[in-house]
């Protein structure tokens, strides 16, 4: 299969002097984490110029250097990453997962004869993950039991902190070894960005250091038995529209398994 066979061809992109807020009104109407950002020219072609994503909005929201910044002066210029990488259509979706794995990265904006052709995420390729062989791979084999968690009574700013340095997109919320809650970068951007609007600025870094995790994260989260399969995992995951599951054995947390796990799947898969 080539990437132009499941990527999103209805591409929703960003101005680059739009404001923060709109990317984050973007991404919740169309349920999306990440949008090309575009810059148009004299001759009113739109040039790709970055990317942004919810993780991106939370990491600069959260930091010391943008803290007394009102959300007016957030533009999405300021936030992107510039220079994104591209694929071209024609490309394998094994070379499109390999690039993604190598640069850390959740999406590719498909670029055919400079033009923007579509956009391919980690989402349009749990969408492979259907029957065989996917339906004899137990989650079990393919689940990160290295697991990085956070408790209820942590301060976001550690949450943030840890999502940075481990390079993650959630994390589990747990006490005395049982599972409380999940956070995302998604979570913690919308906090942060509705704390900016609130408070007043000379409260806003004081205030944004005394949000608790318990205050911002998602409760009764949706987990998997360690028995399930890859393709079952796949089918909740794009049904309830989730990144990553905690998986469970006796009703305790061994392990969790995200997008990213199924991208190394089907790579290993390509080459065997």
């Amino acid at each position: 299969m080539r990437v132009k066979d499941i990527m999103a061809k209805d591409v929703v992109v960003v101005d680059k002097d739009q404001n923060i807020h709109d990317a984050l009104k973007l991404m919740k109407k169309h349920k999306i984490s990440r949008l090309p950002v575009i810059n148009t020219n004299q001759n009113h072609q739109k040039e790709l110029v970055g990317i942004i994503t919810e993780k991106d909005i939370a990491l600069r929201l959260g930091s010391s250097k943008y803290g007394n910044l009102a959300p007016s002066h957030f533009h999405v210029s300021t936030v992107m990453t510039p220079q994104p990488v591209t694929v071209q259509g024609d490309q394998t979706l094994a070379s499109a997962a390999e690039i993604m794995l190598e640069n850390g990265i959740g999406g590719l904006t498909v670029v055919d004869s400079g033009e923007i052709t579509g956009i391919i995420t980690k989402t349009n390729f749990l969408e492979t993950c259907q029957g065989r062989p996917f339906n004899e791979i137990a989650v079990k084999e393919r689940m990160n039991t290295d697991i990085t968690t956070v408790g209820p009574q942590d301060r976001l700013v550690h949450a943030r902190r840890l999502i940075i340095d481990e390079g993650i997109g959630r994390l589990p919320v747990t006490e005395d070894g049982e599972l409380q809650g999940m956070i995302t970068a998604k979570d913690i951007a919308l906090a942060m960005m509705s704390f900016r609007k609130v408070v007043p600025d000379k409260y806003k870094p004081a205030r944004i250091r005394n949000l608790l995790v318990e205050d911002v994260m998602i409760q009764n989260v949706k987990t998997v038995p360690k028995e399930s399969s890859i393709s079952d995992t796949a089918i909740i995951m794009l049904d309830e529209k989730f990144s990553g599951l905690p998986v469970m054995d006796d009703n305790q947390m061994t392990g969790i398994i995200t997008k990213t796990d199924f991208l190394k799947l089907i790579v290993e898969l390509e080459k065997v």
